[in-house]
């Protein structure tokens, strides 16, 4: 009875320490996509602004890109 006890009481800790050790991997997963989609937000505002100046200043600079990276409008 005393051995069942322990043994209940080690698979817990075990059990504990396991999902300590998961929920710390995951937290760390999740800061990194955060991290990684404020970057990418980031990047694509710097692009699209630099998008609207030349688009501004050359037009047919303008439509080269687009026909280039969205293939030729309909």
């Amino acid at each position: 009875m005393l051995r069942t006890i322990f043994s209940i009481g080690l698979f817990a800790v075990l059990g504990l320490i396991a999902l300590n050790f998961i929920f710390g991997i995951l937290a760390v997963a999740i800061t990194l996509f955060k991290v990684l989609l404020v970057w990418a937000i980031k990047i694509a505002i710097v692009g699209l602004l630099i998008y609207f100046v030349i688009r501004i200043i050359s037009p047919d600079t303008a439509r080269r890109l687009r026909e280039r990276w969205s293939g030729r409008a309909a």
